[in-house]
């Protein structure tokens, strides 16, 4: 994940990475086929990980809001070159020439957070600490910004530290999710 995060995938070579972690280009190859396969299976593994500690954050027993916050925290990036989301712009970058056999995997990986988020938000609500949305929506909406501001911050945008970022995201949950938007004004998002 640090090579892939460091060199890039057309950068590494087969031979180097196999140096690097004691094994011939020929056995990575074996495992892996391609520098494709080597990213998602990579990807797969960071995910899981990642999966382990947003579950654990998810069951605990805290408000639906705190929960909000813990998983904003383990999807961002920690900041610019965070090595997990390098692999996700990689991803994202060779998805447009990918095959649909990967392109599902790839929406295996993502849809894991959507289904997580989703279920908060209807907890949430059905605990009456969220105001009323068409919770897959929502999720849809609030992972796209996700994304999008995590893009700015693991590659380093002027201006787009993780404070600011975390600002702006619970500014948004606080406006769409509240009972009542913090803003003072109705929300339109939902």
């Amino acid at each position: 994940m640090d090579t892939i995060a460091e060199l890039g995938l057309e950068r590494l070579t087969m031979a180097g990475l196999g140096r690097q972690v004691g094994m011939s280009s020929g056995h990575l190859l074996y495992y892996f086929k391609t520098k494709d396969e080597l990213l998602l299976q990579t990807l797969q593994w960071s995910e899981e990980r990642l999966g382990v500690e947003r579950r654990a954050a998810l069951a605990r027993q805290v408000p639906a809001r705190q929960r909000l916050d813990h998983l904003v925290d383990l999807y961002l990036p920690d900041g610019p070159r965070d090595p997990a989301w390098a692999l996700w712009l990689e991803v994202w970058n060779r998805s447009q020439n990918a095959d649909d056999e990967v392109r599902t995997r790839q929406l295996e990986l993502e849809l894991a957070w959507h289904r997580d988020l989703v279920a908060l938000l209807v907890e949430g609500m059905a605990r009456g600490e969220f105001r009323t949305v068409d919770a897959d929506r929502f999720a849809t909406r609030s992972r796209a910004l996700l994304d999008g501001l995590a893009v700015h911050l693991v590659v380093g945008l002027p201006g787009m530290d993780r404070q600011t970022v975390l600002g702006h995201i619970h500014d948004y949950f606080d406006d769409s999710l509240m009972a009542e938007p913090a803003s003072g004004r109705p929300s339109t998002d939902g």
